[in-house]
Order: C-alpha cells, then sequence, then structure tokens
C-alpha cells in the first residue's frame, strides 16, 4: 500500500512543446502563365524554431526568394501548408493574412522600398499607423534611434544614404515588433563595408528581441553567422547544416 505522501503527490506534467515559428509542408508553388510557367518550389518542408535564424542560399534560381515569399505569406503554394506560431496561413482570407502579416512579420528587401515623399519618421510609422497604433510616430522615432538614425527622422529617402535607408527600412519592418524577420538580400545594394554594419545591426536587434530571422544572401560568410544554412537547388532543399564555426 502507498504511503500517503505518495498518494497525495500529484501527477508530473510535462510541459508542452513550443510549436515552431514556420513550418512548412510539402510546398509546391508554380509562378505564370501558360507555356511561360515555371515550377519554382518542388515539396520544400522546412522547420524554423523560435529565436532561429536560417541562412537561404543556393545559386541565382534556385528558389531562395520565393521560398522566402511564401514563407512570409506574400506567395501563396500551389499545395502544401504555412503554419506560422501555430497558424496555418495557407487557410486564411487575403485580408486575414494581410492582418496577421502585419502583426507577426517584418520584411526587408534588398530595394529599400521606402516611400520617397515621407520622411523617416512617417516611413517608419506606417505599419504602426495601418494596425491603429495611437503612439504610431513615438514607437518609430524609437525604432529608428535604435537604428542609430534618431537625429535623420526629418530626413527624405533621397537625402539619405543607401546605408541609411536601409537602417530605416530595417526599423520599419521591425517597428510592429514582429516574432519573425525575413530579409531578402539586405546587403545586396550595399558597399561591403556598409553592408558589414547592416549585417552587425541585424543580428543585435535580432539577439536582442529574440526574433526568429530567414535569410536569403549569397554571401556565405554572411550566412555564417546564423544558426542553420539551408541550401536551394532547382526548387529543393539539399542540405541543411550547422555553421562551420560550430562544426
Amino acid at each position: 500500500m502507498l504511503s500517503p505522501l505518495l498518494q497525495d503527490k500529484p501527477e508530473r506534467l510535462e510541459p508542452a512543446a513550443t510549436p515552431p515559428a514556420i513550418a512548412m509542408r510539402d510546398v509546391d508553388l508554380s509562378l505564370g502563365e501558360g507555356a511561360s510557367r515555371v515550377h519554382i518550389l518542388r515539396g520544400v518542408s522546412l522547420s524554423v524554431a523560435q529565436g532561429e535564424a536560417i541562412g537561404l542560399v543556393g545559386p541565382s534560381g534556385s528558389g531562395k526568394s520565393t521560398l522566402l515569399m511564401t514563407a512570409a505569406g506574400l506567395e501563396r503554394p500551389d499545395s502544401g501548408s504555412v503554419t506560422i506560431a501555430g497558424e496555418e496561413i495557407t487557410r486564411l482570407s487575403e485580408d486575414r493574412l494581410a492582418q496577421f502579416r502585419g502583426r507577426r512579420i517584418g520584411i526587408v528587401f534588398q530595394a529599400f522600398h521606402l516611400i520617397p515623399t515621407m520622411t523617416a519618421l512617417e516611413n517608419v510609422a506606417v505599419p504602426l499607423e495601418l494596425a491603429g497604433d495611437r503612439e504610431a510616430f513615438d514607437k518609430a522615432a524609437a525604432e529608428l534611434a535604435s537604428v542609430g538614425l534618431g537625429q535623420r527622422l526629418d530626413h527624405y529617402p533621397g537625402q539619405l544614404s543607401g546605408g541609411e535607408q536601409q537602417r530605416v527600412a530595417l526599423a520599419r519592418a521591425l517597428s510592429p515588433r514582429p516574432a519573425i524577420l525575413v530579409a531578402d538580400e539586405p546587403t545586396g545594394n550595399l558597399d561591403e563595408g556598409t553592408g558589414r554594419e547592416i549585417v552587425d545591426l541585424l543580428f543585435a536587434l535580432k539577439r536582442d528581441r529574440g526574433t526568429t530571422l530567414l535569410l536569403v544572401t549569397h554571401d556565405l560568410g554572411l550566412a555564417e553567422r546564423c544558426d542553420r544554412i539551408v541550401r536551394l537547388k532547382a526548387g529543393k532543399i539539399v542540405e541543411e547544416r550547422a555553421p562551420a564555426l560550430a562544426e
């Protein structure tokens, strides 16, 4: 017979498993119409843990950027599923998907995509205003200060250097405090020194905020700074490995 102490001992519950930040399952995607239709992604499956940094590498045309856009909900797959933090975004309507993306996912492109008629402050405030945030401009100013542009709030994109414009784009992507940041060749339009500064800033912000990072790059040195490197070829993942320094 069990003693009273053992009888009264509560059942031990195992902690619930944390869902991956991004889970892609058997994703196929083609782009174009008719004879010009091209099969881009072929049965791609990828799981990204919360807070993990993934470097997507591979030759031009391998599907890196398309995979990134599909993971961010900017492209819908023909088949398969994309799940973000437990929410299968492939099931969402366009309106709900846009709202979800605005809250959860920040996007940085090679081209800065700033609005030329808006100041740096106004550019960064845009996603916050669209979300109805009454403190949009205060938060935008704080984000610009976090990327070293606290003294450039009233400057227009044409008055900023390439590196400064990418800092504005990074501040805009991070201003809603997304859990996931996707970046497509973020240093592609910058010189080596400026690109290195942007990369250092990107990884510092990712570390400080615990953001999940999905990064497309041709720069293997940049990819080696990630937690995992995923190589694509002809629309398929052909290799996943830890960075060389961690091996």
